[in-house]
């Protein structure tokens, strides 16, 4: 039986030093060669030799430097190529979302499906194939897609991508991934959505640059998070780790329970918002804006401020256990934040230690509705990104 050899260990520099190019370039976006070489601490010769090999693997691009520049030697800038992507989706219990997301971090093509019903693996499988096969026959005629990444709203098996449970979705120990990769023919990542949203607003968002983060997500199945802590992905020992939603979280005035003995998610509630507008179903957008022209309504106010006292007990016991310097809040969370941000933080802070909560900054998913499927895409790449030239 043949075997593929070790890389020598040159190759295996040179493997990792193309990884970490590629890198660079896709999390920081377009940088020079001077840039680049300042970066690595590789000599000029070093970058242009790696930045020449990406070129020829389709993986970045060279474009002419920037004309304002006029000191020094002008050096060519290096860019992810768009037409690499990933096609990454987001079932919920309303609608599959899906987009393109190139390796530039653009969002090449992003579609929602509405459904009057829960959808199936196997239905969620043929309508990820679908647009796939459409997109390559119209808008992704040119690009080079390099698996599929998906985002669910539930418990994912970090070994393996079976999704052990997606309550909403009544998915209980389903092998979604080899479903879509058999339906599909590429290569596919399955990962907790809350938790790829975590990581997307870590490296492109609100909490870019920030070692010490909580993630909360809120989305029509209820409510997740993620967790960042000294800069690392936390996943737990079998990749569940972040389900806040389930925890139950303790509320002063027995006024504002909705459901007895019931967990933060059945309290903190899209469902009780969308009903408090007069809506069935909205993406996002359309429910934040509902709430602003709502926002005189006695009901809808009313809802909000108890939406958001639960929330910020929740909060409060998450910055006491875990002491981030930084809590991101996305999906409806996100909207309840915005309604009064200075409120909510100093609802959290009276009830978290005093050490906890000094230097605690509350902000709101800068990625808005395309962090999920940002997050998806780099479960999807992430094998591209440790080896360029597999």
């Amino acid at each position: 039986m043949n075997r593929v050899s070790d890389p020598s260990p040159a190759e295996g520099v040179r493997q990792r030093n193309l990884a970490r190019l590629l890198r660079l370039v896709h999390v920081d976006g377009p940088l020079s060669r001077a840039a680049l070489t300042e970066a690595t601490g590789l000599n000029r010769s070093t970058i242009a030799d790696l930045v020449g090999r990406l070129v020829d693997e389709g993986l970045v691009e060279e474009r002419a430097p920037d004309p304002a520049r006029r000191v020094g030697r002008p050096s060519p800038v290096v860019v992810a190529d768009p037409r690499v992507v990933a096609v990454t989706a987001n079932p919920e219990v309303d609608a599959l979302t899906l987009a393109a997301v190139g390796l530039d971090r653009t969002i090449r093509l992003r579609e929602r499906i509405e459904v009057d019903h829960l959808l199936s693996p196997d239905e969620t499988a043929t309508l990820i194939a679908d647009r796939i096969t459409a997109w390559r026959a119209g808008d992704l005629a040119d690009a080079r897609i390099i698996g599929v990444g998906l985002a669910v709203p539930g418990l994912v098996r970090a070994a393996d991508g079976l999704v052990r449970n997606a309550p909403h979705l009544g998915w209980i120990d389903t092998p979604v991934r080899d479903l879509v990769a058999h339906a599909t023919g590429l290569p596919v990542a399955v990962d907790n959505d809350a938790s790829l949203g975590a990581l997307a607003e870590h490296l492109f968002g609100a909490a870019r640059g920030v070692d010490d983060v909580v993630y909360l997500n809120g989305g029509a199945s209820g409510i997740g998070g993620g967790l960042i802590v000294h800069g690392m992905p936390v996943a737990g020992a079998a990749g569940y780790a972040g389900e806040f939603g389930q925890n139950r979280p303790g509320i002063a005035a027995s006024a504002d329970r909705r459901a007895e003995g019931g967990v933060l998610e059945d309290e903190v509630s899209r469902a009780h918002l969308l009903e408090a507008v007069g809506l069935r179903a909205a993406d996002e957008p359309t429910l934040a804006a509902a709430l602003a022209a709502a926002g005189a309504d006695p009901g809808v106010a009313a809802e909000l401020e108890r939406q958001r006292r639960i929330l910020a007990t929740a909060l409060a016991n998450a910055v006491n256990v875990l002491n981030p310097s930084v809590v991101v809040l996305g999906g409806f969370l996100a909207t309840i934040a915005a309604h009064d941000p200075e409120g909510l933080r100093a609802a959290v802070a009276a009830q978290a230690m005093d050490s906890t909560a000094d230097d605690l900054d509350i902000r709101v998913a800068s990625l808005a509705e395309d962090r999920l499927l940002i997050g998806a895409a780099e479960s999807a790449f992430a094998d591209l990104l440790r080896d360029p030239t597999a």
